[in-house]
């Protein structure tokens, strides 16, 4: 049995009513026109050569023309000619599809000339475009993170992939937004603003800066695994505070920046403190 064929319209229907979005008033205009027409010009040549009085064919006409409209006309134009009809929000649709999707994704390569050729080399060959990259030395290499600009019809697996046939190891991929490319050290001093008003911002800053969570008493006493997910920053009033960012490693540029916030916190919470009046 041949299966039904899908028409790329019905992808257009809310998954929640199943209704289809409205076509514009134009659109919907023409089609019913276009629809209608035949069926009026049907009806009034099989009504007008009737012996009927004048009236009778009006009322006739009138009725049948009505039906026909409703029943037939809207109905057809609407499965007919729905290709036609919902056409701008298939064009905006397949524009969505697509348009360049952003992702962030971290490899290590080994820390030799060559490497970070053979990963653009690759990403390239996915019409991938890399609009930032910061290197980090790392134990067995460097790592390599980057900002992507990639098709909207790319996959995950397709990006890590490609990372691992060029070379790279503990490759990750996830999707983001522009704000990943406002870099490190433009997020920092922002931040570093936001602490230097209110000192006691500093653990909610800094989970901020590392897109990170504080780790519970209970979390932070706890044994850590050896993956680098965890990062502890001392602080002189607060104690120590230990971050917890699960499958995800902190850089040794992240932990720099982590810290110097939290030598700028210490710094003005002192100066608050002795600036007090005895």
């Amino acid at each position: 049995m041949k299966p039904p064929q899908h028409h790329p319209a019905a992808d257009l229907s809310c998954d929640v009513c199943g209704l289809m979005p409205e076509p514009t008033k134009t659109r919907l205009t023409l089609a019913n026109v276009a629809v209608m027409l035949p069926i009026e010009l049907l009806v009034h040549a099989a009504v007008v050569d009737t012996q009927l009085p004048y009236v009778a064919k009006v009322l006739v006409l009138a009725v049948t023309a009505t039906v026909l409209v409703i029943w037939v006309a809207e109905p057809s134009a609407a499965r007919i000619l729905r290709g036609w009809l919902h056409a701008p929000a298939l064009r905006h649709r397949r524009k969505l599809a697509a348009a360049p999707a952003l992702w962030r994704a971290r490899t290590v390569v080994r820390d030799e000339p060559g490497s970070l050729q053979k990963i653009t080399r690759a990403l390239a060959r996915l019409d991938t475009n890399i609009l930032g990259i910061h290197v980090h030395p790392v134990p067995g290499g460097v790592m390599d993170e980057f900002v992507l600009s990639a098709p909207g019809h790319l996959l995950e697996h397709q990006l890590l992939d490609a990372l691992h046939d060029a070379g790279g190891s503990r490759s990750r991929v996830w999707p983001t937004t522009e704000l990943a490319m406002a870099d490190g050290q433009t997020k920092a001093l922002s931040l570093a603003a936001r602490i230097a008003d209110a000192p006691d911002e500093l653990p909610l800053a800094v989970a901020e800066l590392l897109h990170a969570r504080i780790a519970s008493p209970s979390d932070a006493s706890a044994k850590a695994p050896d993956d680098g997910t965890r990062l502890k920053i001392p602080t002189a009033w607060h104690g120590p505070i230990t971050f917890v960012r699960p499958g995800e490693p902190f850089t040794p540029a992240e932990s720099a920046r982590a810290h110097r916030l939290a030598e700028l916190a210490e710094i003005l919470a002192h100066r608050s403190t002795t600036a007090r009046p005895n």
